[in-house]
């Protein structure tokens, strides 16, 4: 698990709200949506989503703040104000992402199948899940920024590249990998 303050998470103040899984008020929009461990729902919005839980059919989205520079932001304000980048080189921040991928894994591990929006989780597992997967999230951004990878951009080209391998008039309700795809 990641180590924070739990007051001031990567640079937001104590001025600021901070909900549990580390949003901030400042962020928020109008009261015309919501923010549920950071997915965006409408206030009167059909969806009942909350921490994946329950709802529609409809396609679950993220909020669209913070971004993923935002984040690398807060993450290299937390990391300085502790003096740890000594500690976060490449090789440490993988490891450390694999281990935070480990403590995802043991919340699914010995449940079987779990179907999606997870619903049959109580609320204090979905948020312990929200934990986790941040921990994931923030490491890979800090991985990047060491490695000076550009994410946002470098997804953009990963997801032009799947859709040459994977067209979907070839792959489509396939699972098989694209080397076993003939023209």
């Amino acid at each position: 698990m990641m180590a924070t303050n739990g007051k001031n998470i990567c640079g937001l103040t104590d001025e600021l709200s901070v909900s549990s899984n580390g949003s901030n008020d400042a962020f928020a929009s109008n009261s015309q949506s919501a923010a549920v461990n950071g997915a965006a729902t409408e206030a009167s919005s059909r969806s009942k989503l909350k921490n994946g839980g329950g709802g529609t059919a409809e396609r679950f989205t993220f909020s669209s703040e913070p971004t993923v520079e935002d984040i690398r932001r807060m993450q290299a304000e937390f990391t300085d104000e502790r003096d740890w980048n000594q500690f976060h080189q490449p090789r440490n921040l993988l490891l450390a992402m694999v281990g935070e991928v480990g403590e995802v894994a043991e919340l699914f591990q010995w449940r079987g199948e779990v179907a999606e929006g997870l619903p049959d989780w109580t609320e204090s597992e979905r948020e312990q899940l929200a934990q986790e997967l941040s921990d994931v999230l923030i490491y890979l951004v800090e991985l990047a920024e060491k490695c000076r990878v550009d994410l946002p951009q470098a997804v953009l080209r990963k997801m032009a590249l799947n859709r040459l391998k994977y067209p979907a008039s070839k792959v489509h309700g396939s699972a098989k990998k694209y080397t076993e795809y003939k023209d």
